[in-house]
């Protein structure tokens, strides 16, 4: 997905049998359908045991962006998926830890340790 058209981007790549989706830009009420739609597409074809989102180029998400991941994150517990968010800029670990997000969803300070603990 471009940035252009969308304001966000999904870029995956694959490290130690684990997903890693990095998300750059924007996620707002606007996109948010396309967000959710980008998360699952992404997951739901994966066939390893664990994904980990990377959130450093994230610049912003709404309530409604992290809605969309939390139901993403349920139904990959699900199927069995382990599933952590990593290396959030400091408004959107604000954002997670005033909502409590970081009781349900694990969040790790950097990739390399989300990858650690998602394999583990």
């Amino acid at each position: 997905m471009a940035i252009s058209e969308t304001q966000f981007e999904l870029r995956t790549e694959e490290h130690e049998r684990t997903l890693v989706i990095s998300v750059v830009g924007r996620v707002d009420g606007i996109n948010t359908r396309e967000f959710r739609g980008g998360l699952e597409q992404e997951t739901q074809g994966y066939g390893g045991s664990a994904i980990v989102l990377d959130l450093e180029d994230l610049s912003y998400i709404s309530s409604a962006g992290l809605r969309s991941i939390l139901l993403v994150a349920e139904e990959l517990s699900r199927r069995g998926r382990r599933f952590a968010l990593c290396s959030l800029p400091s408004s959107v670990l604000e954002i997670i830890q005033t909502t409590g997000f970081d009781n349900i969803i694990d969040v790790y300070m950097s990739r390399p340790s989300a990858i650690d603990a998602v394999t583990r």
